[in-house]
């Protein structure tokens, strides 16, 4: 009977952990591997448990516990490191400390 409780505890435990995680695709303009390094070190210091951009397509992979951060953190820290998002976009000041071949071609963005 103990067994059976503790399984039932773990499977619960795991099963309400997986609830809280989010698996979401976001839009970050960027250039390069230097970029890549910057866009994903700046995601996963908002909290993203795991970040991956492709600078091809320019899209950023994230998963992150919904418990602790949000799209909205994650979109927001990128942003502050230059890089414009689907939905926030980067300060100019911001914007003018990349690295000149990390300056791409801004588009317009909703400002946060």
């Amino acid at each position: 009977m103990k067994y059976f409780l503790l399984l039932l505890t773990i499977l619960f435990a795991s099963a309400n952990l997986k609830a809280q995680t989010k698996d979401e695709t976001i839009k970050v303009s960027g250039n390069c591997g230097t970029c890549k390094k910057k866009i994903e070190k700046a995601a996963t210091a908002a909290g993203a448990s795991y970040a991956s951009w492709d600078k091809t397509t320019k899209i950023l992979d994230i998963k992150y516990d919904a418990a602790k951060t949000n799209d909205k953190k994650i979109q927001e820290n990128i942003a502050a490191a230059g890089y414009d998002t689907q939905d926030v976009k980067a300060s100019d000041e911001a914007y003018k400390k990349l690295d000149e071949c990390c300056q791409y071609d801004r588009k317009t963005v909703k400002k946060q």
